[in-house]
């Protein structure tokens, strides 16, 4: 099935033609209406006019997550705020979130690309469909559920939290598709062994999973346990939300919808681009998004475009699975986490020394994060005297931690010089999750 054939199946030259036109409205858009691209291009020394075909996509600058935290709330917003109607927003690395503002014209593009994603999946009417993201700022909820109620299956919002009962439902209700991370479908299927429900009494066939790096190997584990087929989906809140690119019924890398995001690889040292199938930097530019458009946003995401049709019919070019980032960036239970957030919790604190260490495991099927942290020399023997004082300490930053990284973290109080030092680099991140 597809959902859009006029344009999930276009030309190479007509697809091209069209990402041309869009691109030069795009500019223009962006030159009047947002400040900041305006300065950019006129530092440049160019105009919208400059900008005739795709392939002048070259000449314009890149967008980092640096630009959207420096111009923190609105700076970045092109359309009037009486036009806005939707408000999601992503984690950054100083605690200010990445506001990102939808149009209704926006939200229409957003399920009408949603709505590919999951008709590629198999997903018709005549399904009850799961979405089992975080619903509110983090767009994986709403995201799905727009697209789900566009295709016309019935959607059930469960959200994420009370497992067992969300088991239940997908057992009483005859539910057919979910939408979740690959890690919660993963305790969801050691949730229902524990209840005793099993493969022949549910009606699971469909999984749309993203929002945190999985395998091959995961994605077996999860379609057997499960019984179903298990999809990447994959987005980003600054490019749209989930729905930028999905796999089809080959499971042989995700499609883009292109007529709508236009992908580069560049290098990220160089910055230059590279050519379809070598690994680099994904760089995405929005065609048509009216709210906060951008300009070859640099994801730090690192895969490749592939090259070649697809057997599905569709002509829109595939991206590989993610092979890591550029950044030091984590995805934990599909919230970004950076180092740095943590750094800056850590010194507001005048008891801490700046010595930390993230530790992440993968324990139950589910992403956990403990934080290690020295204390100063003049704190560490009054406060390790007293178990009371210890207990109140790591509650406090744990607090302060949730608050900033919107996730929950366990706190391990370390001695002075308790944690390792190098010669070289200081290792701030181990990561024992095993990707294979």
């Amino acid at each position: 099935m597809i959902w859009n054939p006029n344009k999930e199946c276009m030309s190479r030259d007509e697809m091209s033609a069209l990402q041309g036109k869009r691109l030069h409205k795009i500019v223009e858009y962006v030159y009047h209406n947002v400040p900041f691209y305006r300065h950019k291009l006129q530092e440049m020394d160019l105009t919208p006019d400059d900008i005739r075909s795709i392939d002048d996509i070259v000449k314009l600058p890149y967008t980092t997550k640096k630009d959207l935290r420096d111009n923190y709330p609105f700076g970045l917003q092109a359309a009037p705020q009486s036009e806005i109607i939707r408000i999601h927003a992503s984690s950054g690395t100083t605690g200010n979130p990445t506001i990102v503002g939808y149009t209704r014209k926006d939200i229409g593009v957003w399920s009408e690309c949603m709505a590919r994603c999951l008709t590629a999946y198999g997903v018709g009417r005549e399904d009850i469909f799961s979405v089992s993201y975080g619903y509110g700022l983090f767009t994986g909820g709403l995201g799905a559920h727009n697209g789900v109620e566009m295709v016309g299956a019935s959607v059930v919002p469960a959200s994420t939290g009370n497992t067992e009962k969300h088991a239940r439902l997908i057992r009483d209700l005859g539910i057919t598709g979910i939408a979740c991370t690959p890690s919660y479908a993963l305790y969801l299927a050691e949730t229902m062994e524990q209840l005793g429900i099993t493969k022949d009494q549910i009606k699971l066939r469909v999984g749309a999973f993203g929002a945190e790096p999985w395998t091959e190997s995961m994605r077996e584990e999860i379609q057997e346990r499960l019984g179903l087929k298990g999809f990447n989906l994959y987005g980003l809140s600054e490019i749209m939300g989930p729905s930028v690119s999905y796999e089809c019924q080959m499971q042989n890398g995700s499609h883009i919808n292109e007529d709508h995001f236009y992908p580069e690889i560049i290098n990220p040292v160089t910055l230059e681009p590279l050519p379809k199938g070598q690994p680099g930097e994904l760089v995405f530019t929005t065609l048509t998004k009216e709210g906060m458009p951008v300009l070859r946003y640099r994801t730090r995401d690192l895969c490749s475009l592939m090259a070649g049709d697809c057997d599905c019919g569709r002509t829109s070019v595939r991206m590989t699975p993610i092979t890591g980032r550029s950044d030091d960036m984590l995805i934990i239970r599909g919230i970004n986490v950076f180092p740095s957030q943590v750094e800056s919790v850590v010194l507001s604190m005048k008891e801490f020394a700046p010595r930390y260490l993230l530790v992440v495991n993968r324990v139950n099927n589910l992403d956990t994060l403990e934080v290690q942290v020295e204390l100063r020399q003049e704190y560490f023997t009054a406060t390790f005297d007293t178990p009371a004082a210890i207990d109140e300490l790591q509650k406090r930053l744990a607090a302060k931690l949730r608050s900033v990284l919107s996730i929950g973290v366990k706190v391990s109080l370390k001695a002075p010089n308790a944690i390792e030092r190098s010669q070289g680099k200081s290792v701030r991140v181990i990561d024992n999750r095993k990707l294979k």
